[in-house]
């Protein structure tokens, strides 16, 4: 890939963001193909003999259960599947471009499965320790979270912090450098993938 994505991406959704319309979208959409959907597609296209096939999500929003109506999505992301509900994960918006991974549909099952995980003095070690450089070196970590203990686990729990979660996201913003309209944009988000494994592996692990 050489071009990689145009700034204009970043443009585009900031004035989708001002003007969310269908007339809006729909005269504006071969933009939104030129410089959004078919640079994130070659992107992911050649990451996919790594780490498997994306898929890029619809522009289109749910609306029929939120008050929002806005008819489309203010970003544009795209996901490589990697069991239910895990994935690694690269968007564009407004803001630019980031990279993510993580754990993000999660259901009673796989909580309780993650929670025993952590509590496992090995297991939960490992994952304190491959999350642990991520941070120092810039990434945030987020996802659901209770706001005290979960029932019956100790809040002075050394791992407590990983413990309140019911999802466990990792991501990185990058604003919109002017290497994301080159071939360097490639490299990054590989680069920040590779070091997301760590936590992927785990998660597949605890979550199987």
């Amino acid at each position: 890939m050489d071009a990689g994505i145009p700034l204009d991406a970043a443009d585009f959704f900031a004035d989708l963001e001002m003007n969310n319309t269908r007339e809006w979208f729909t005269a504006n959409k071969a933009r939104w193909q030129a410089s959004v959907r078919t640079p994130l597609q070659a992107l992911v296209d050649a990451l996919a003999e790594e780490f498997g096939a994306a898929k890029l999500f619809r522009p289109n929003r749910d609306v029929r259960f939120s008050l929002d109506k806005s008819p489309y999505k203010i970003h544009q992301g795209a996901v490589v599947d990697c069991g239910p509900g895990v994935g690694y994960y690269v968007q564009v918006s407004a803001s630019g471009l980031m990279t993510g991974c993580g754990w993000y549909m999660a259901t009673p099952a796989q909580i309780a499965a993650y929670r025993a995980a952590v509590l496992g003095e090995g297991s939960g070690a490992r994952l304190a320790a491959a999350i642990e450089p991520l941070v120092a070196d810039g990434f945030e970590v987020g996802g659901d979270q209770l706001k005290t203990a979960p029932r019956g686990v100790d809040p002075e729990h050394p791992r407590i912090s990983l413990l309140r979660h019911r999802s466990l996201l990792l991501s990185r913003e990058y604003g919109a450098p002017s290497w994301m309209e080159t071939g360097e944009v490639v490299a990054r988000v590989r680069d920040d993938w590779r070091a997301y494994r760590p936590v992927m592996e785990w998660l597949a692990e605890a979550l199987a």
